[in-house]
């Protein structure tokens, strides 16, 4: 079975580490400080679920690291680097400021992209950044399931962070090339400005809609595109 190893502790990592758990994926919580981490995994009473420190969860199949950029995530991991060389990446993080009312980065980059320049031989995937805290604590509006969109530069990693996620409640969008990770990051503080203003921050999240046409449908259209061009 695939293990996934979740670096922090915090409101985003315990989170995760809990959704993946109760879709029966192997998880290892890591911390810095290991007895943190056991205390919280001992809360959570998740069979599936064990502790340990960074270097436990690095040793995952799929790592997930969930620390911020501004915190020195990037230092944090540099010790690291051999165990995560060829392991898949998930990056949840996004470049926030200490306040959330911007990013610490330009709009020619994302974190994602600054995490694989940073390890090259990992196999950087971004997903879950467009998901805000709360969302994993009640994960579905109404009958509405959300969506997460997940980026990458390689085709076989995204698709194993999809399908580890199979039983999780969110819907996952295949969102392309990792340099899409710039929209979505941004998308996240254009959800966060909204939600402040009509008052549901935190709980709140996007679903990409769309119709799917009948073949009845299609064939119409298309008569009537043949129709208007005769006619011009």
């Amino acid at each position: 079975m695939t293990t996934i190893g979740i670096l922090g502790t915090g409101r985003m990592g315990v989170r995760l580490a809990e959704m993946f758990a109760r879709a029966g994926q192997q998880v290892i919580l890591g911390s810095r400080d290991p007895n943190r981490s056991a205390v919280i995994v001992s809360g959570l009473g998740q069979t599936t679920l064990s502790s340990g420190s960074y270097q436990d969860a690095a040793d995952a199949d799929i790592v997930l690291p969930a620390i911020f950029l501004r915190d020195g995530m990037l230092e944090t991991l540099e010790p690291l680097r051999n165990q995560l060389d060829g392991k898949v990446y998930v990056d949840i993080s996004n470049p926030f400021n200490d306040t959330y009312t911007d990013f610490i980065l330009p709009w020619d980059t994302s974190g994602a992209e600054q995490i694989q320049h940073r390890f090259p031989k990992t196999r950087v995937v971004g997903a879950f950044k467009n998901v805000w805290w709360e969302v994993f604590d009640e994960p579905t509006f109404g009958d509405t399931v959300s969506d997460v969109f997940v980026v990458s530069d390689d085709e076989s990693a995204k698709a194993a962070s999809i399908q580890v996620a199979e039983n999780t409640p969110f819907r996952y969008i295949d969102a392309g090339r990792l340099k899409n990770a710039r929209t979505i990051e941004r998308m996240t503080l254009l959800s966060g400005e909204l939600g402040q203003r009509y008052g549901f921050f935190p709980r709140m999240n996007y679903k990409l809609l769309g119709e799917t046409w009948t073949p009845g449908q299609r064939d119409r259209v298309a008569s009537l595109i043949s129709v208007s061009s005769t006619l011009s």
